[in-house]
């Protein structure tokens, strides 16, 4: 019996363990939103990129790093300076579209996204991922993404992106999203800030 209540608590705090949940953002919590064009607004005007109307949609202030054409390696190393200037509380890592629009080596970008991962984490920052669709028929995110979500039990929004870039009336051109395309991202992404607890 002993033996039997032992394995249940171990398990119970597995599960405790293996959550996604984030912590509640203060009022005057930072939200760092990295990534690439996506990030940056490609297609829209700065107030209808993601990271603007995700401000409004949360009452925080939501910091806009997004560089076009970057891939993840430059990511790598831009990011530890945009982290120490910015001290946000939360990171929402949108990037790899770059390094799969070029067909560059899809292990070393998914390397290039833990990096990012532990270093938001090592700085004690909660970490949201965005999955990027592959540049193909399918739009299908590659594995790697819901696998480093797994690893590092982070929240992953796995849908929208997809979603929009196989609606044309959501997309400025054939990889980018128009305002109502960054609105609809916006709107995912408050939601699973709210669902997973930080706001």
């Amino acid at each position: 019996m002993r033996y039997i209540t032992l394995f249940v608590a171990a398990c119970l705090l597995f599960a405790c363990s293996s959550s996604d949940r984030l912590p509640r953002l203060s009022a005057d919590g930072v939200i760092l939103a990295f990534g690439d064009s996506i990030t940056y607004g490609t297609g829209a005007s700065p107030a209808e990129s993601y990271p603007a109307v995700l401000g409004d949609l949360t009452g925080r202030r939501v910091v806009n790093a997004g560089v076009p054409g970057e891939v993840t390696a430059e990511g790598v190393a831009r990011l530890a300076e945009v982290l120490g200037r910015e001290q946000p509380a939360l990171l929402i890592l949108c990037h790899g579209g770059n390094d799969l629009l070029r067909h560059m080596d899809r292990r070393e970008a998914a390397d290039n996204l833990r990096a990012m991962v532990r270093m938001a984490r090592e700085r004690g920052v909660a970490v949201v991922l965005v999955s990027v669709p592959a540049p193909d028929l399918s739009l299908s995110p590659p594995e790697f993404y819901a696998d480093i979500a797994q690893e590092f039990r982070i929240p992953c929004e796995r849908r929208v992106l997809r979603r929009i870039l196989r609606e044309v009336s959501l997309k400025a051109d054939h990889i980018h999203p128009n305002a109502a395309g960054y609105r609809l991202f916006a709107e995912a992404l408050a939601r699973l800030l709210e669902k997973k607890g930080a706001l």
